[in-house]
């Protein structure tokens, strides 16, 4: 059992209280995963500048992951901008103008990448909400949209780079948290490996994510991807994707995973359980609905 939430503010723009919303929103069924939280952030994009997030890890073993970073940077002309540590996290931002999916292939060999994107920001780490934003100071990020989730391990091991949510592996922005189980998995990744792309985990909500962004590399809409993916998914599933300037969800036919959203003039929310969205208007009467079996739908940014 996991907890999943997504918000887009429609008009608010960059000035949204994105991280707030979402710490809420997560601390709101963080009963359904105690054992780690993560935050799929998207702020405003700079032309011509990428933003990696790294899982380092401490100490010594951090430096060393930190260095290989550099010179993989330095091997592909990146300029670095800005960089911060964190936690068990390494943030920086690089000018870059190349060939992303194999610059981000690449870095996977020097550490463990959360994301690399124009706008995404992933922070993700062991804990609940109220921790991790304790270390990556998750509330204080004012952006467009974002994408939460809470994990409780079934299949892995509690670690950062286990918890969710999971980039999509080679291509920029495109993020994804996800309830439920792909059983399918193992055959449409040989599919992917076959074309040249590379999975970093086991996890079958990165799978999820490569196969929305295939689909949008080859031309698709998302609303098009969603659509395709209820039928070439098997399994029992409810997710959230996000991209640079969208946010959308799709539900398998059975319809076992929860999902309730809540949409207004300014905003679009998203939760597995309804506590979580009334964390964002307290003491106020909602009217959610709950998605139904077999459905998908996507929101945009007006401005």
């Amino acid at each position: 059992m996991c907890g999943i939430a997504g918000i887009l503010f429609k008009k608010n723009g960059s000035r949204a209280e994105v991280g707030k919303a979402l710490i809420d929103m997560l601390d709101g069924c963080q009963h359904r995963g105690p054992d780690s939280t993560g935050f799929a952030l998207y702020h405003d994009s700079v032309p011509g500048q990428l933003r990696l997030r790294f899982i380092v890890g401490q100490g010594a073993e951090a430096e060393l992951a930190i260095q290989r970073v550099k010179d993989k940077l330095r091997d592909y002309q990146a300029e670095i901008i800005d960089e911060e540590r964190a936690g068990v996290g390494y943030r920086v931002d690089v000018k870059f103008h190349g060939d992303l999916q194999k610059f981000g292939y690449e870095l996977e060999g020097a550490a463990k990448v959360s994301s690399v994107g124009e706008s995404l920001d992933i922070i993700k780490d062991v804990g609940g909400a109220h921790d991790v934003d304790h270390t990556y100071h998750v509330k204080n990020f004012e952006g467009t949209h974002g994408l939460g989730h809470v994990r409780l391990a079934t299949e892995s091991d509690v670690a950062p780079e286990a918890s969710h949510p999971f980039w999509a592996t080679g291509f920029a922005d495109v993020a994804i948290v996800h309830n439920g189980q792909i059983t399918n998995y193992y055959k449409l990744r040989r599919r992917f490996e076959k074309r040249g792309y590379k999975f970093n985990t086991d996890n079958d909500s990165e799978l999820i994510a490569v196969y929305l962004a295939d689909k949008l590399k080859h031309g698709s809409s998302l609303k098009d991807a969603l659509r395709d993916s209820i039928a070439d998914l098997d399994g029992t599933f409810s997710f959230l994707v996000s991209t640079k300037d969208e946010i959308g969800y799709a539900k398998d036919r059975l319809a076992v995973k929860p999902m309730v959203k809540f949409e207004n003039d300014d905003l679009i929310a998203i939760a597995s359980e309804e506590v979580s969205l009334n964390r964002l208007f307290p003491g106020t009467a909602l009217n959610t609905s709950e998605p139904p079996p077999g459905t998908f739908e996507t929101w945009r940014r007006s401005i």
